[in-house]
This record gives C-alpha cells, structure tokens and sequence, in this order.
C-alpha cells in the first residue's frame, strides 16, 4: 500500500507540472491540459514503464507539431498554434491505453513483467494492446507532421495518384519512414525500460528485444491503416477561397477523395483499435 500510495504522489505531481507546462505553451488547451492530467497520472501510477511510453509519443509528437509551423499553416486548414490539443484527441490518443495500464496493473499487483505468453498470456496480450496504441499514435504523428513538410508529392494510398498536401490518405515515402522510426522509438523505450524495472529469466529478457522490430512494423502498420480510413471513409475538398484542402463539403469546395463518415479523431480511433489489436495478437504468439 505504501508503495502505491508513493507511485500515485510522483505520478500526480509528474503529471501536473507537465500538464502545466503543456498548457502554457500551447500544446494543449484547457480541456486537454485537465484530460492529460489524468492520462498521465494512471498511467505513471501503473509502471514507470506505461509512463515513459505516453511521455515518450507525447514529447516526440508535440515537438514534431512545432516543427515547421509556417509552412503548416500555409497547408492546414484547422492548423492551431502549438497543436493545442483537446480533450477529445488526447483521449482518442491515449484513452484506450489508459483503461489498459488500468488493467495490467491489476493483473499483476503493480509489478512489471516481461512479455510471456507460457507464465502470463493475458497480460502480455494487453501489454502488445498497450504497444500497439502507442506505436500507432506515434507512428501516424510522426507521419503527418514530417510528411507534409516533405518535398515529395504526396500520392493517395488506395490509387496512388498525386494530391495536394494535407490531403487525408496522403502519404509519401519520408512520412511512412518516419512511422517505422516513431514505432521503434517506442519498442527501444519499452525494451529499455523493462531491463531496469522488470525482472525475468535470461531467454525471456533477450526475447523481449523483438519488441523493436515489432513495433516498427505496428508504427507502419498504423500509419497504413490511419491513411487508408482517411481515404475512403474521411472527406478530403480543395476550396478554391480559402485554398487549402478542408474536411467538410461545401458549395466552393472541390471533392478530392472520402466519404462523409468519420472525422479525424473517429479515423484515429479506430486505426488505434484495429493496431493495437494486430499487435496484441502478434505478442501473444511470438512470446
């Protein structure tokens, strides 16, 4: 109990200075400054572990944001100063991953553990959950920021043909090596982590290695899936006032690509869902 109670204090006063300091330079608003609080605050209370992969794609994804600000704004059209994220999109990025940790926590009595399948198959199930949201998150961040920013034409994922930038389904080659890049940043951060916190015998640690290449592909994996429910299920339109590709329809908006049926936070979503999915079942069976 004394531990726990210590864990929670470093993770409350952890996750407030850094909500604090998110929403003075604007990578949060209100909302999500209050929303990321409490992500976080689980999160760090469940492992050291689960804390360092939220603070690793939050830190990563909020400095990519900044970079190129000017050119971005040229081409978003929702672009906000500093990302300024909600409630809305800090909990579709990192929501999921919370009732997870939630859970691992339980399973294991606050105690980190290696990915087993034979000694523990739900939990290393849902630590391959917790892996895949994480890589998919950073890997379609990493993607759209340092993508747009690419000299290359973006090309639509389901035809291949060339669009404007900021069209959703876009992808070019830069911006699907850096979804490989940000899902192996994420695996390396697990996998080091875990060789301080976790305790398991010498095949079983060395196993746990496969952890990187796993996440590089859960990094590709989610950036695909995020382009392709962009592209058919998210509506991309060039207007020719404020000439920039929108999201809605309208009567000066030209249609690119897209369906009218998801937003941007609902295509996230369920590109987070169906990653971290593929990965649990990847982990089950490789571990």
């Amino acid at each position: 109990m004394e531990t726990f109670l210590n864990q929670t204090l470093i993770a409350v006063l952890i996750s407030s200075l850094i909500a604090i300091r998110s929403y003075r330079r604007k990578s949060l608003n209100f909302s999500g400054a209050v929303s990321g609080f409490i992500v976080m605050t689980a999160h760090i209370a469940a492992g050291s572990r689960f804390g360092a992969l939220l603070l690793v794609f939050f830190f990563t994804s909020s400095k990519l944001t900044k970079v190129g600000e000017e050119r971005k704004r040229r081409v978003d059209a929702d672009f906000k100063e500093g990302g300024q994220r909600n409630w809305i999109q800090v909990l579709s990025n990192s929501g999921i991953a919370a009732v997870l940790v939630v859970i691992v926590w339980k399973l294991t009595g606050q105690q980190d553990k290696c990915l087993d399948s034979k000694e523990l198959p739900l939990v290393t199930s849902l630590i391959g959950g917790i892996l895949g949201h994480y890589c998919c998150c950073n890997g379609d961040t990493w993607s759209s920021e340092l993508g747009v920013l690419s000299d290359e034409q973006p090309r639509l994922i389901t035809t291949f043909k060339p669009v404007r930038r900021g069209t959703n389904g876009g992808v070019t080659k830069a911006g699907l090596l850096a979804a490989v890049a940000a899902g192996s940043v994420i695996g390396l951060t697990f996998v080091l982590f875990g060789f301080f916190t976790a305790t398991c015998t010498r095949d079983i640690a060395l196993k746990q290695l496969l952890v990187i290449p796993i996440s590089a592909i859960a990094g590709l994996c989610g950036s695909l899936i995020d382009s392709l429910l962009g592209a058919t299920l998210q509506f991309s339109g060039f207007c020719s006032v404020r000439n920039k590709v929108v999201g809605k329809p309208g009567p000066t908006v030209k249609k690119i690509s897209g369906l009218t049926i998801l937003d941007n936070n609902a295509v996230n979503l369920v590109s987070i869902l169906l990653t971290s999915l593929l990965t649990s079942i990847a982990c089950k069976y490789i571990f």
